[in-house]
């Protein structure tokens, strides 16, 4: 069997929310309850935290993480993520699980990785069906479209597809930010440049579509419980736990 790991990127500065990992949530800090959410799913050979800032990594490594520092010059959590994998198996399979989803659970994790079950499947993210029209109108909320195969077609902040003769029982997708990865496909993923698409959308999994990179999209009913500011974290304190 191919060895699994989880990589949860963390960065302090944010414009919305500097110092997010290490906001408390009932008592924790946001990256803490992540770590122990991916280390308790017994899904992986090892879980590693990759940040370039000494005081998140000082709080993972007193709660018993395994950190690896990564350069302040890396533009994304895709980036920190295969900066790790360089040192990994060329054969592995390498989850990047944002450090802002403190409700992550087994079973999304378990359906991510069941899609390198197929030999064919370089890349992997989850997709969940919107239950309101709040979210459809949510450029925040990012939809997806997929193939016959499930593969992904496209990824936009605008509603997707158009539905023009109003048909009620359209299902439409958000996507969940949470990747895998064969280590092949990562490692060539951060050497792409910027594309077209990912800069209009300032959304990078559209770079994978424009170099012809297929994403695997999993279906899940973990909702992606994030945290993009303040306010979010508050939510989820007073809705979760």
């Amino acid at each position: 069997m191919n060895s699994r790991y989880a990589v949860i990127p963390a960065r302090y500065a944010s414009c919305r929310f500097p110092g997010k990992p290490l906001a408390l949530l009932n008592g924790k800090p946001v990256l803490r309850h992540v770590y122990e959410r991916v280390l308790s799913s017994e899904l992986f050979d090892e879980v590693i935290i990759a940040t370039d800032d000494l005081r998140i990594a000082a709080v993972a490594q007193d709660f018993g993480a395994t950190v690896v520092l990564t350069s302040e010059d890396l533009p994304s959590g895709t980036d920190r993520t295969a900066a790790v994998a360089e040192v990994l198996e060329p054969d592995s399979i390498i989850l990047n699980v944002q450090g802002d989803e403190p409700m992550i659970d087994k079973a999304a994790l378990q359906t991510l990785l069941s899609a390198f079950d197929d030999p064919d499947v370089k890349m992997a993210s989850l997709m969940t069906p919107i239950a309101n029209l709040e979210e459809l109108k949510n450029p925040n909320v990012v939809k997806v479209v997929t193939d016959v195969y499930g593969d992904a077609m496209y990824f936009s902040r605008s509603l997707i597809p158009f539905d023009r003769d109003h048909e009620s029982r359209r299902v439409y997708y958000r996507h969940i930010g949470v990747y895998g990865f064969k280590h092949s496909a990562l490692m060539q993923f951060v050497k792409y440049p910027p594309g077209v698409y990912e800069q209009i959308e300032k959304l990078e999994q559209l770079r994978a579509l424009e170099n012809g990179l297929k994403i695997r999209m999993c279906k899940t009913d973990y909702q992606g419980l994030g945290i993009d500011t303040p306010q979010d974290l508050e939510k989820l304190s007073q809705l979760i736990f």
